[in-house]
């Protein structure tokens, strides 16, 4: 698989590497190296308090270092689509990405559509048919989807979109979508659902989606939108619900 960098990541590389500087800081340790595009689950524990990082941002992990290999607790999911129907009306599933606290990319795969695509949105999604020759079959990309987010914390825009179309679940309250957070939703949407364009460019200081979109980057985004609230949104989770 083939991909192309945006210019979208130069911005998020900077935000990224003054934020793992500091985590570095703190816990030193020694470097290695994440050869595979994916890590195994077996292979890790789940406290991110363990974690120290220092990568530069790219779609494949092919050259991400980090100091310890592990995913962690937190995975941002995010998803591309292509259109099948007659005028292309419906979305499928066409790739899938996870990354996790800190922005190391856990998995990211093309996935074969479950249907004849019909419109392949490459203008919004990025997807083309070359893709597809190196792209997972659907039931693949779903069981590695469920394992990873087994006994994980799921960060996502809309993310119940994405966990639709891999027909999948996730218990609620371990949850963050950053589309539903109430104080995002007053502040930046006037009580509506902000895109996640709008809150990377008034959270971060980030424009993305500008052209081409990649679900890597998105997920970094969302994942540090979440990370700029994530106590309000502990917080807020903890109130007891008004029956």
């Amino acid at each position: 698989m083939g991909f192309s960098l945006s210019s979208n990541w130069k911005q998020l590389q900077r935000k990224q590497k003054s934020e793992t500087k500091g985590i570095a800081k703190k816990r030193p340790r020694s470097a290695a190296a994440i050869a595979a595009k994916s890590v195994k689950v077996s292979e890790v524990s789940n406290r991110d308090s363990d974690v120290s990082i220092e990568f530069s941002i790219t779609e494949s992990t092919k050259n991400v270092s980090h100091r310890k290999k592990e995913i962690g607790k937190y995975l941002a999911m995010d998803c591309e689509f292509v259109g099948a129907g007659e005028l292309g009306e419906s979305s499928i599933l066409a790739r899938v990405s996870l990354v996790n606290y800190h922005g190391i990319t856990v998995y990211d795969t093309f996935v074969q559509p479950t249907e004849k695509v019909t419109d392949w949105r490459t203008h919004v999604s990025g997807v083309t048919p070359a893709h597809m020759k190196g792209a997972v079959s659907f039931k693949e990309a779903q069981k590695k989807v469920s394992d990873l987010l087994n006994g994980r914390i799921l960060v996502g825009h809309d993310v119940g979109h994405d966990l639709d179309a891999l027909m999948l679940s996730h218990p609620r309250f371990m949850i963050r979508d950053t589309a539903k957070h109430t104080p995002f939703r007053k502040k930046y949407a006037a009580g509506k659902t902000p895109s996640l364009k709008k809150l990377s460019r008034e959270i971060l200081g980030v424009e993305i989606q500008s052209g081409q979109h990649s679900s890597v980057e998105d997920a970094r985004a969302t994942m540090m939108i979440y990370k700029s609230a994530k106590a309000e949104f502990e917080r807020i989770l903890k109130k007891p619900r008004h029956k």
